[in-house]
């Protein structure tokens, strides 16, 4: 088997593409994509005809190249969206909410939307009943605030 892959490395390079494409698809982070990418460059080195060991190095150089230049792009342009497309817990902050059981710094309970949170206040201890407004999320905590006072309604 082993000299059946020395003498066909196109096999090693498409397996491990296939490999890194389905551990980017689990993991989401374009960290093994790039591998990938160096596996498909190590792949063409195959079929130019060039020697195992400098597929190896196309292979460890265009991975590198790739991490070092094209994932910090693409990743500044994934996150990077329309200005008020906010996504998961970013969309309740500034949502408002209703303290279900006392709210303080120490902790308590909100309604946000229809489920209930944990909560801590970001001003004093806020009564049970009491309309606020969701300042921060931090973890599985939502940070509350009491709303901003309205001012010149007649």
């Amino acid at each position: 088997m082993f000299e059946w892959l020395g003498e066909n490395w196109w096999a090693l390079w498409l397996t491990a593409f296939l490999a890194f494409a389905v551990i980017e698809m689990i993991t989401l982070d374009l960290f093994f994509i790039m591998l990938g990418g160096g596996a498909l460059a190590a792949l063409a080195a195959d079929f130019a005809g060039a020697e195992g060991w400098l597929q190896i190095v196309v292979f460890c150089i265009v991975s590198l190249l790739m991490i070092a230049f094209v994932r910090p792009v693409a990743l500044s342009h994934l996150k990077k969206g329309p200005a008020g497309q906010r996504t998961n817990v970013d969309r309740l902050i500034g949502e408002p909410a209703v303290v279900m059981e006392a709210v303080s710094p120490d902790g308590g309970l909100v309604k946000i939307g229809g489920d209930i949170w944990s909560a801590r206040s970001a001003a004093g201890v806020l009564p049970a009943g009491q309309k606020v407004v969701v300042a921060a999320i931090e973890g599985a905590t939502a940070v509350v605030s009491p709303p901003p006072a309205v001012t010149g309604q007649s």
